[in-house]
Parts: structure tokens; C-alpha cells; sequence
């Protein structure tokens, strides 16, 4: 179907959180001041892991990784959000909209391939201690990461193609403060049936595939610690896993309720809030979680800001 007797739409509204000016400001403020500590965290855990000879090791060149990728995935959307919430213009183009949507799906596949990763670096760790160093070398972690950074091409890629060739010739009014492609989907002006048995198909392949690698990882890693004879070194184990379960249950289980649940259980107001923590809240929490749940990491932070400090002493 094309737009014969209508207008191709040239631009989508966001609807966003709310219309009361008040509300505006307030969440303005909120989610500013959460932004501003994403991208300090996660900025800190990137310095730290770089520079501190400590954390030269396969666990932290893939935080490093997860933490450059928070970063690119709230630039998608957190600076226009923002604006949008102090405009009174809450518009976004066509081909902005079908930027924003390419880059949520390329940098959201990137971290689901990036945490199997990180599950697998935690198996071999656990399960294989004393072959660590020679399977997990430097270039096997090179590859990996790239990897999971190029496994986001594809989805994002085939998602955005679909959707944006699609008739958009109504209503070009977004319930929703990104374009994201369930709430895009709805301005179609025609039967999407097809376009959604793909989308789910794609969905099921690049989320739940990585989210396999990480159970079957995970299943492996608590056969080990369970069959450990010390509970000391039971516990040492699953603390050096405690992090990254975390951070996968946070990020997997609020997407499963965006993507995997049924269009009759979701109001937009609901959908919007789960979004929410996923895009905004999840990658403020990581680099909290890792910092404060790792030794290792709290010490580094502590040496590098004593450096900063004496630096600029000496320099007085």
C-alpha cells in the first residue's frame, strides 16, 4: 500500500510524559540530574579500567566495553528527551526518527551479545581458572568485543528497513518520548501482521540467543561453585558473578516486558515507565553496581582520584 490519496507523514510528534508545563520542568530536572550521573559513572568506570594496572584484565576490558555502550545507547535518546520536555515543538523528522530507532536497536543487540561475553569470560574464569590467562588471551577478548559491537548491525539494520518502508499516510502522533518501534508501528496504514511476525522472530533471535549463552553459562558456573569444598571460595566465586547477574536480570527482564509481552496487557503509560528504566535508569545503575559490589574497581576509583588530588597539590 502506498499513501495515494494522503500525504506521507515528514515528521512524528513525541508525546512523551506529560502536557502540565510544571510536570515538564520537574521531570526535566529529574531525569538531567540521572543523565549527569550516567555519564559520570560510566565515564569513570571507562578512565579507571584504562588506567589503572589493576583491572588489565579480560573482566574489566568488557566493562569497559558495557560502559562505552551505556553511554552511546542513552545519547540515542536521553539529549532529545530533554529537549523535547522544555519545547513546546515535540517534533522529530522522519529520517531522525528512523535514525534514533536504528542506533536504540544497534546499541540494545550490541549489549545483549556483550553480557554473553561477559558470562562466558565469568565461566572460564570459574570453571577453568587455571587455563584463564591462555584461553581468554588478548586477542580472543579483541574479538569478542568486536563481535558484540557488529552484532548489532544486522537487527538494526532489517528492524529499521521494515519498519520505515512501511505506509506512514495518518496520524503522525507518537505515544511515546523516543521512536521505539512498537509505538511507530501503530501509525501504519495498513495491516502490520507481517512486519511484527518478523519483528518477534528477530527479537527472539538476537535477545533471547545471547540470554541462552548467558543461562547455559550461568549453569555451568553454579555446578562449579556448588561442587566447591570451601565456602570461602564458594563465596568468592559468586561474588565475582553477583554484578553481572545483576546488571543482565535488570536489563533483560525489563526489556522481556517491553518486547515479549502481549499488546492487550500494555498501556502506553506502563510501556513508557518499563522503557524507562531500561533506557534511562538501567545504564545509571551499572556502573553503581559494579563499583560498589567490586573491591577492585572502589580501589582503583580511590587511586586515581588520590593521583588527581596530589597532582594538583604538587602543582600548588
Amino acid at each position: 500500500m502506498t499513501c495515494e490519496n494522503h500525504t506521507r507523514i515528514t515528521e512524528f510528534v513525541l508525546l512523551g510524559f506529560t502536557n502540565n508545563p510544571d510536570m515538564q520542568v520537574s521531570l526535566f530536572v529529574l531525569f538531567l540530574a540521572i543523565y549527569s550521573v550516567t555519564l559520570l559513572g560510566n565515564f569513570l568506570i571507562i578512565a579507571v579500567t584504562s588506567v589503572d594496572h589493576a583491572l588489565q584484565t579480560p573482566m574489566y576490558f568488557f566493562l569497559r566495553n558495557l560502559s562505552l555502550l551505556e553511554v552511546c545507547f542513552t545519547l540515542v535518546m536521553v539529549p532529545k528527551m530533554l529537549v523535547n520536555l522544555v519545547s513546546t515543538r515535540k517534533v522529530i523528522s522522519f529520517v531522525g526518527c528512523g535514525t534514533q530507532m536504528y542506533f536504540f536497536f544497534f546499541f540494545g543487540s550490541s549489549e545483549c551479545f556483550l553480557l554473553s561475553m561477559m558470562a562466558y569470560d565469568r565461566f572460564v574464569a570459574i570453571c577453568n581458572p587455571l587455563r584463564y590467562s591462555v584461553i581468554m588471551n588478548r586477542s580472543l577478548c579483541l574479538c569478542m568485543a568486536i563481535g558484540s559491537w557488529m552484532s548489532g548491525v544486522p537487527v538494526s539494520m532489517l528492524q529499521t528497513a521494515w519498519m520505515m518502508a512501511l505506509p506512514f499516510c495518518g496520524p503522525n502522533s507518537v505515544d511515546h518520548f523516543f521512536c521505539d518501534g512498537p509505538p511507530v508501528l501503530k501509525l501504519v496504514s495498513e495491516d502490520t501482521t507481517t512486519y511484527e511476525m518478523q519483528a518477534l522472530a528477530s527479537t527472539l533471535l538476537f535477545i533471547m540467543f545471547p540470554f541462552s549463552l548467558i543461562l547455559v553459562s550461568y549453569t555451568r558456573i553454579i555446578g562449579t561453585i556448588l561442587k566447591m569444598p570451601s565456602a570461602t571460595g564458594r563465596q568468592k566465586a559468586f561474588s565475582t558473578c553477583s554484578s553481572h547477574l545483576i546488571v543482565v536480570s535488570l536489563f533483560y527482564g525489563t526489556a522481556s516486558l517491553t518486547y515479549l509481552r502481549p499488546k492487550s496487557n500494555q498501556s502506553p503509560e506502563s510501556k513508557k515507565l518499563v522503557s524507562l528504566s531500561y533506557t534511562v535508569i538501567t545504564p545509571m545503575l551499572n556502573p553503581i553496581i559494579y563499583s560498589l559490589r567490586n573491591n577492585k574497581v572502589k580501589g582503583a576509583v580511590k587511586r586515581t582520584i588520590n593521583r588527581k588530588v596530589m597532582k594538583k597539590l604538587d602543582a600548588l
